[in-house]
């Protein structure tokens, strides 16, 4: 019996210390191993915002091409300020009947596209250009400062360069613009543009004059 009373509380004793241990090891271990128990609540993940708005991208995608559209309608007025004013100087100093007719139809054809064009850059805040670039006005400068034969050669040569690049602008923009009206009008405006190119070339091609790749023109050799 004396025996016996000594090994329970002894036993209890142990089974008090186990319990105590396993309290302060547990918070230790959690914290090593944060794993939630099987069957316990995990975490909810963060939505992805692309997943919960699959409108972003089609938003993004409309903020670029309206952009794009008002880069264009920037250069386009530029563009058909410069056609307008060198074509009166080609009315005025041409050196031949041809050319005067040419920058005439420049004068006419490219006033009604710019008038076609305004409202539609109005409707995205694009302010109407107030003068020439500085490339289009060293143009003009150069052209003003000659007479005859070389006015000829160097606005023919500006004419097939210009009109080479813009019909490229202005199709690549037809087929990128999501603007209804921008569209229409840029269609119907590149078919004027394809007809100038085709009549300056003819022109060129009258006069003897080579534009390889619409960046460099010369007489051609005799």
């Amino acid at each position: 019996m004396k025996s016996k009373s000594i090994r329970w509380p002894a036993l209890a004793f142990c089974m008090a210390s186990t319990s105590l241990l396993a309290l302060v090891l547990t918070p230790k271990v959690l914290a090593q191993n944060p794993q939630p128990m099987q069957g316990s609540p995990s975490t909810p993940t963060q939505p992805n915002p692309m997943q919960t708005n699959p409108s972003g991208a089609s938003g993004n995608n409309t903020q670029m091409t309206q952009v794009q559209d008002k880069m264009f309608l920037h250069k386009a007025a530029e563009g058909g300020m410069a056609e307008i004013q060198l074509g009166q100087l080609a009315a005025q100093k041409g050196g031949s009947d041809v050319v005067k007719q040419f920058g005439q139809k420049m004068v006419e054809d490219h006033t009604r596209l710019n008038d076609q064009l305004k409202p539609i850059a109005a409707s995205l805040g694009v302010a109407e250009p107030k003068q020439l670039s500085k490339t289009d006005q060293a143009e003009y400068d150069k052209l003003n400062s000659v007479s005859g034969d070389a006015f000829d050669i160097e606005y023919i040569t500006t004419m097939v360069k210009d009109h080479r690049k813009d019909l490229h602008e202005f199709r690549n923009e037809q087929s990128a613009t999501t603007n209804p009206d921008l569209k229409m009008a840029v269609a119907q405006a590149e078919q004027v543009i394809s007809q100038h190119l085709s009549m300056i070339e003819s022109i060129a091609q009258q006069k003897g004059i080579v534009v390889p790749g619409g960046h460099h023109g010369r007489p051609s050799a005799q």
